[in-house]
């Protein structure tokens, strides 16, 4: 009998490995029907923004199907900036003396030897089509008959509307997403609806509102901008506000930009819920009792704090794994959840914080292979690849066709592709303009901290971290590499008043920029 089931083992793993092998081979066929004919040797060149010296990881993530159904096409990864060079530099890293690589990849694309393809971030894309730089394909997808309309609505739409004309200039074959988990036990509980795909904000907010109560160890909130137990509401607070597009900075990141109606709306409101306890601030740990930590204590959702949390779609293994080990752990609840779409706002509907999308690419102006890019293009963005990708993925495939709930479940999935994506900052524009930008984000975060704790009223902080951020950028204009000098010790994040230390130049600085 030993011998009958090693067999028939053996019999079963032949098969799927010839299965395998077959499924690769008319995949091959088929790509090489749709490519040129011939089999000529070529070269595709793709760049990239970044490498780091090995581009294992990129071939395996985008390039290696197309490479085996396409052997006479060599790929080529060309980075505008190799960090790697400074993986081994005894200098210490510096910012303001790295590169741009966005000015890199331009200067690239432009160069004797192009990339045909070039692979950006969401918020570069408008950049290279006002420079003319990118090739426009929707030609191309008219005359091949490409079915865009598989194409989930969170990247066709959200890259058609960050190009200037509204045509498509790129495609991304993944993207990452969040949305809103929801404990139904709790909502049933409480006898609260649930919620629903396309709430605003302050529906979110006022449901929040129902489900909060008691106290101590027995708290419970109704909402929280993550699942993990943390509660600093400064960061936080930046799902909400990246679709209204606030910045703490103005266009050119030389002045600050948060004494405004807007900002002053957005911290009332965020400080009123965590005063209500209707979201989580950071645990007291002081104030807890001594006991031994659960397993899901550090987590506000999976330990049953919280009644909707914001996540992103990796977080359904954690739920996933959760529950079954609660199958087998007398001690664990399982948890019974469902997702609906992020919250949005009334000025911008439609638009969802915390999406991202992967592998965005388009074809250079100046391709010296602008057929083989097309193919390349076609067959990340196609049925073949999204179907083999979608089994192994821990982002979502762009091809709605193949946006499947994991292990059989029935959980609403539509919630993770119906936004469209929110315009995101360069942040690190600005680290390579000021490396030391953190501190002036940590004066906010002080300034947010004495208005919880009743210290400031809400302009009244905002005013001051306009100023004390206006003279910290004015300090960082004459010194890149400014760590604090006369505001107090390297690394302080806020100007220490003037009993205190702080330098009389410090101050009149500060009164400098406020006149």
């Amino acid at each position: 009998m030993k011998l009958l089931s090693r067999k028939s083992k053996l019999t079963r793993t032949v098969a799927v490995s010839m299965a395998s092998v077959l499924s690769l081979t008319a995949l091959a066929a088929c790509s090489q029907g749709e490519a040129q004919t011939d089999n000529t040797e070529r070269v595709l060149r793709i760049g990239t923004l970044q490498g780091y010296g090995d581009d294992e990881w990129f071939r395996s993530q985008f390039t290696e199907l197309f490479e085996f159904a396409n052997p006479n096409i060599k790929i080529e990864i060309v980075p505008a900036v190799d960090s790697s060079m400074y993986r081994y530099s005894s200098e210490p890293y510096d910012p303001s003396k790295q590169p741009d690589p966005m000015e890199e990849l331009k200067k690239m694309m432009q160069g004797d030897n192009p990339p045909d393809l070039v692979m950006m971030e969401f918020n570069n894309l408008s950049e290279l089509v006002n420079e003319n730089l990118l090739m426009p394909l929707d030609p191309l997808i008219t005359a091949d008959k490409f079915d865009t309309g598989k194409i989930v609505p969170t990247v066709l739409d959200g890259i058609k509307e960050s190009s200037p004309d509204g045509k498509l200039y790129a495609l991304a074959p993944l993207f990452s997403s969040s949305a809103l988990f929801y404990n139904k036990k709790m909502f049933q509980d409480a006898g609260v609806a649930f919620p629903t795909d396309g709430m605003t904000w302050d529906q979110v907010f006022d449901l929040g509102r129902q489900l909060s109560g008691g106290e101590g160890e027995n708290q419970k909130y109704g909402f929280s901008f993550t699942t993990y137990q943390g509660g600093d509401s400064f960061y936080e607070m930046q799902m909400y506000t990246q679709p209204l597009q606030l910045s703490y900075y103005d266009q050119t990141g030389d002045k600050m930009a948060v004494d405004s109606d807007s900002w002053e709306s957005v911290w009332k409101k965020i400080v009123d819920l965590r005063k209500q306890k209707i979201i989580p601030g950071p645990p007291n740990w002081e104030a807890q009792p001594m006991k031994e930590p659960g397993p899901f204590d550090w987590d506000n959702f999976l330990s049953g704090r919280t009644a909707m949390a914001i996540s992103s779609y990796y977080y359904i293994n954690e739920l996933i794994n959760a529950n079954k080990t609660a199958e087998t752990n007398d001690k664990l609840d399982p948890i019974d959840w469902d997702v609906v779409t992020l919250p949005t706002h009334p000025e911008a509907p439609g638009i969802g914080g915390q999406i991202y999308l992967q592998g965005m690419m388009g074809i250079n102006a100046k391709a010296q292979n602008d057929e083989d890019a097309w193919e390349f293009l076609k067959f990340v963005n196609g049925d073949d690849w999204a179907r083999l990708k979608s089994r192994s993925q821990g982002t979502l495939v762009s091809n709605k066709e193949y946006l499947q709930p994991k292990e059989g479940m029935s959980y609403n999935i539509g919630a993770f592709y119906q936004l469209k994506p929110a315009p995101i900052q360069d942040e690190m524009a600005m680290y390579r303009k000021y490396p030391n930008i953190y501190m002036v984000q940590s004066i906010g975060q002080q300034k947010f901290q004495e208005v919880l704790d009743g210290k400031k009223e809400v302009r009244q902080a905002l005013k001051e971290w306009q100023t004390e951020g206006d003279a910290m950028l004015q300090q960082m204009r004459e010194d890149p590499n400014f760590q604090g000098g006369n505001w107090g010790e390297p690394g302080m994040p806020a100007p220490m008043p003037i009993d205190e230390g702080v330098s009389v130049e410090a101050e009149e600085v500060v009164e400098e920029v406020a006149e």
